[in-house]
Formats: structure tokens, sequence, C-alpha cells
């Protein structure tokens, strides 16, 4: 019997150790599958083994084929985005009904610096937005770092390209063939011929209401009048609420130069982009040096507060917050809460658009509208932890039903249908044209995550505008030209091209300062002289070249 018992023990002791070894040789054997899997050099090989899964059809949004729980995250290159998600209902209600739940991260500081240090690391996270004009873009695609996107619907959802269009696919495709970013607020050729009577522009040159008409409603379209206009209200408005008044706010400036100062008022100026089909040298325009030396002289006037050369927009957002300033050369939607804020208080002391600086024929404003480009792009990093829900989960928010839900919300909280159509709740409306910030914290919707808003399709859900955003919004009315041609000519970053344009950038965003702090104006011809030599000798003309062929690419795209 112990003879027994000691066979029988030896038998355990086998078959224990047999077992042992199949089930390692069955791990490795799934690892070395999931591996293969992984590798393209055997991916075929192990598709072909694989039992084949059901065919996606393409009508039918992919996310809905898996609602459970996942977290991306998500980088937006702009440090002044404050918002959450999670803590309002809409974004609750996209992440009850996905699973998508979104870690946001915005750098604290300096964006470039933030997004070349993730570059640079290769750390990049799921998503990535950012403007489509910024060099980190081009940066990304180059350096293998984000994948593309008409790769990833093939595989994983075809319903994609039903909800996308085929124009801004197209618009945005790099010379391998794929497209790796998708656009917001973009409107492509179709959209401008179908919404192009409805198109209105950010750009605006906006008088405190009360301030304007006390000096007598001056005309500030000759450098005179602009002069004079100043004048009139610091002497009458020194201070306001016993704060300095700051007679001209602008965009602020940054090592590249000041938006405001460039773009914006060519645009006011009616300064051509182009002209024979050559790009023009907008910044050599000699009725655009005329008012740069304006704004010298309104400096030297003391016109020109120490505040604008050294506030970010959070320092901005309080100083218009208090109307300290009397004008300003600014985007409409950058202070939209605070203008609703102070419509609540003083419906007379809010900003209101009228004709600002103009060329010497007064020829009316040729202002940026919506284009192909948009503004924004969405990525999708190579590190992203889950490549067919994340492009199922771009699609949702591209799509009308996405769109949907971020501007309207959920049915019944934000919005109800009333007389016959989808609309905003009147108490929602009222908060938000009240306190734009107390109603992204309440409802959340309207876009308040606009990464991939589609600026034209919510006009069937968009409430009528009301003061005190109508009459600025209308006031850029007609006055918006197409500028598509012009979008996305710029080299890579780290072409020798773009290494120019970089020199460049940060050369004028240095001379923009000491033109307008020149002492004289032999000073101001001096430093400008010296910003043409400096400009040529690092290569200007190859950037313009290079541009100039990314420019005639552009047209042919457009007529396609």
């Amino acid at each position: 019997m112990k003879k027994g018992r000691n066979v029988f023990k030896m038998f355990l002791v086998v078959a224990l150790i047999v077992s042992i070894f199949v089930a390692c040789s069955n791990n490795n054997n799934t690892a070395t599958n999931k591996s293969n899997a992984d590798d393209p050099k055997t991916n075929n090989a192990v598709k072909d083994n694989a039992v084949e899964t059901p065919a996606m059809d393409p009508n039918e949004p992919g996310w809905k084929s898996d609602t459970s729980p996942i977290t991306f995250d998500w980088y937006l290159n702009f440090s002044w985005f404050p918002n959450k998600w999670g803590v309002d209902p809409t974004s609750k209600y996209v992440t009850e009904k996905t699973g998508v739940d979104i870690n946001f991260i915005v750098p604290a500081g300096n964006e470039n610096e933030k997004l070349n240090t993730m570059i640079a690391s290769g750390t990049l996270p799921d998503f990535i937005t950012l403007g489509w004009y910024e060099p980190g873009v081009k940066s990304m695609i180059a350096g293998d770092l984000v994948l593309p996107l008409n790769e990833l619907a093939e595989e994983y959802d075809p319903y994609f390209f039903k909800v996308t269009d085929p124009d801004k696919l197209n618009w945005y495709k790099q010379e391998d063939g794929n497209t790796y970013g998708y656009p917001n607020a973009s409107s492509s050729p179709k959209d401008a011929e179908k919404y192009g009577d409805l198109f209105s522009s950010n750009q605006t040159f906006v008088v405190r209401k009360d301030m304007y008409e006390a000096i007598g409603s001056p005309d500030m379209r000759t450098q005179e009048g602009f002069l004079n206009a100043l004048k009139l209200a610091k002497e009458k408005y020194p201070e306001v609420n016993g704060q300095p008044i700051i007679p001209l706010g602008l965009h602020e400036f940054t090592e590249n130069g000041n938006d405001s100062l460039e773009q914006y008022i060519q645009n006011y100026l009616a300064v051509p982009k182009e002209k024979d089909g050559l790009l023009y040298d907008r910044t050599t325009d000699p009725v655009y040096i005329s008012w740069l030396k304006t704004l010298r002289q309104a400096n030297q006037d003391g016109l020109l507060a120490k505040d604008i050369f050294i506030d970010k927009r959070p320092q901005m957002e309080e100083k218009i917050a208090q109307g300290r300033y009397f004008a300003m050369l600014y985007q409409r939607t950058d202070f939209a809460a605070q203008q609703g804020a102070i419509y609540a208080k003083d419906p007379n002391s809010i900003y209101i658009a009228v004709d600002g600086p103009a060329n010497p024929n007064l020829d009316p404003p040729t202002l940026n509208g919506p284009a192909i480009s948009g503004w924004t792009v969405t990525l999708i990093s190579k590190n992203v932890k889950d490549k067919a829900r994340a492009i199922k989960f771009l699609s949702y928010l591209i799509s009308e039903e996405g769109n949907k839900d971020l501007y309207l919300g959920e049915k019944g909280f934000s919005y109800d249908t009333i007389d016959g159509k989808d609309q905003f709740k009147p108490e929602a409306i009222a908060l938000m044209n009240k306190d734009r910030g107390a109603f992204d914290k309440e409802f959340g919707s309207s876009f308040t995550f606009w990464m991939l808003m589609d600026t034209n399709m919510n006009l069937q859900w968009a409430p009528p505008a009301v003061e005190p955003f109508k009459q600025l919004e209308d006031w850029t009315k007609g006055k918006v030209v197409s500028s598509s041609q012009y979008d996305n000519i710029d080299p890579p970053a780290d072409s020798e091209e773009g290494i120019a344009l970089t020199n460049n950038k940060l050369l004028f965003g240095k001379t923009i300062t000491k033109l307008l702090l020149a002492k004289s104006e032999a000073d101001f011809d001096k430093f400008f002289a010296e910003y043409v030599e400096k400009r040529a000798a690092d290569g200007f003309d190859k950037v313009q070249a290079y541009k100039q062929v990314k420019f005639e690419e552009n047209l042919k795209k457009l007529a396609e």
C-alpha cells in the first residue's frame, strides 16, 4: 500500500509538472500571437488564420458597438481653455452615451514649449488639438507620431467616411496620400455656396458705446480721425472706476508679433494678399507701414498704455470686463463673456463695432471668414490606448449626432422641441447671453467643447443672435472674403525654408515692439529697414518661393 501511495504521489507530481508546462506553453503562444498581430511582417499571416469578423456597416455609427468605459487623454494647445470634462451635464451625457471619458491636458504656460517637449520625447497623449497653422502639426506628421485617420477608418470605422467632408479630407491630405487631422469650424467651397450669405467674421474694431457717443461718434477710418478719437476719449475719461483708461486694446504680444498689428489691421486696410497671381508682401505695403507709424505716434502722444505690451489674455479679459478699453482691434468672440456681463450691468457701456482703420480710398475691409482650413485640427497619437475606440469617437464628434449633442446638450435639460424645432430652452439662452462662464458650468452645451464643432451644421439649431452680440456679428457680414487658398502654405519647421520662416517671425516679433516704441519717425524707418535687410539675409525669398508653390497647389485643390 505504501508503494502504491508513493506511485500515486509521483503520478500527481508528474501531472502537475506537465500541466504547468502546457499552460506556460499556451501563454507563450498567446503572447507570441499577440506580438505577431502587432507586427506588420506577420500581420497578414495572423489575419489569414484568424476567424473572420463580421463586416462593418459603413452606414452604422461605429461607436455603438462598444460603449464600455474608457478614458482618453486629450491635449489642447490653448493655455486659456478653462473647462473640465465631466463636471457639466452635457459632457456627462456624452460619457454616459458613448462610454468615453476625457482627461483634458492644457499647458500652464507657453503652449509651444509644452507641445515641443512632448513631440521631442514622443509622449503625445491620445488626442491632440491645435491650430492648423501651428508648426507642431507638420512636426508630428513628419515625426511619424500620429496615425492616418483614413487608415484607422478603413480598419475600424468606415462610418468615418460617411460623416466627414471629402473636400476637407483632401485639403489635409499629405504627400503620402494620408490625412492625419480633421478641422473644426471649417467651410469647404460647397459650404460657401450653401451658407455664404450667413458667413460672418470674428475680426472687429470696437469702441465702448457710451464713451464713443460722448465724444461725438467720430470717424476713425483716417489716421487723423483715429488719433483724435483716442485723444478725446483719454481727455474725457482719464480714469474708469479709479483705474487709468486704456485708449486702445490689441491682441497680446507674443514672441512672433501681434495678430492685431498684422493680418487684422492689414485686412481692415484691404491690403491685397496677391497681385497678378503672385503672393504679395503685405508687411512692406506702404499703407500698412503708414498706419504703423500712426500707432507709433499714438505711443508718443501717450495713447498706448504699457498694459498692452505685457498683458496676456486673462489680464485682458479682466480689463475688458472693467470697461477700461476705449477701442479694441480684437476678435469679438474672445470677449463674448465679458460683453454679456457688461450688458447685464449697463447696456450703454457695451462694445460696439464701428468703421475702423481704412486705406486712403476708404475701401471696406476684407475680413477673414470661414475657410476650409477651419480653426483647429485634431489628430490621434500613435500612443493612443485604443485605436478602434479613438476613431469611432472621433467619427461621433464629427457627425451630426455628435455636433447636436455638444451644441444642444441633453434633450429635456438644456434643449427641447419647441414650436416644432429642437432649440435651447429659454432659461438656457438667458444664462448663455448673460454669463457665458456660468452657462458652461451649468449646461456645458453650445460648444463649450468645440474641438470638432461644425459651425455650418449648427446653424439649424442656433438661436437668432441677440444683443449685445448681434450688432458685432452683423457688422462683419458682407465684408468677409475667402482666404482658403492662402492657408496651410508655410514650410515644415525643420526645413531650410521653415527655419528661415521661424527666424523671420521671431525677428518681426522683436521689431514690431521697437517700431511702436520708436522715439521718432526716423528711428522707425531705421528699425524697419534693418528688419527688411535681416529678413532677406535669413532667406525670406526662399520662404516666399515655397509659399508660392503651395499657394498654386491650393488653387488646384480648390478647383477640383
